[in-house]
């Protein structure tokens, strides 16, 4: 499970190479050789399971970085799903929506104002919790997952329908 991530908010116009390269290096250069690495020690028939992201799907403004990062993953995985067939590995993505955690800064967790701005947005009418994507990743993890491969699973509660 590739879950490493870090979150920056700035707009396109501000965002520095320096920005850019600490996205590239933590959430697709290190996902795609962490993963190169790890394929050694998976059983066949084993999965990898990457973390994307909504904002994949959405678009808001501040996060094209973090967002261009989360879609290689997306085209990463389908990619890993088709080479490493042969050894009956999955590989599948899970993309949360805004979840209430202390990434990027916490404003999810903390700040009720953006809390309220999610709910308002979301099908549910709720932030997520960490819970509402864990469970997810487990289910992947299991057995009732096994002829999921190269999928894209959202797990926003209906951000932006």
């Amino acid at each position: 499970i590739n879950n490493a991530g870090t979150g920056i908010y700035k707009p396109f116009l501000e965002t520095t190479e320096a920005d850019f390269d600490d996205m590239m290096n933590i959430h697709l250069k290190g996902v795609y050789f962490l993963t190169q690495h790890a394929v050694d020690q998976l059983n066949d028939g084993g999965g990898i399971i990457n973390i994307s992201s909504g904002l994949v799907r959405v678009t808001i403004p501040g996060s094209s970085a973090y967002a261009s990062m989360k879609g290689g993953i997306d085209v990463f995985t389908r990619f890993l799903a088709k080479e490493l067939s042969s050894k009956k590995i999955r590989a599948n993505i899970v993309a949360p929506g805004a979840v209430g955690t202390d990434f990027g800064g916490g404003a999810n967790k903390d700040n009720e104002e953006r809390r309220q701005k999610i709910s308002s947005n979301t099908a549910l009418g709720r932030v997520g919790e960490p819970e509402d994507i864990g469970g997810v990743v487990a289910f992947l993890c299991t057995e009732d997952a096994a002829w999921i491969n190269g999928q894209r699973i959202e797990a926003t509660g209906g951000l932006m329908l």
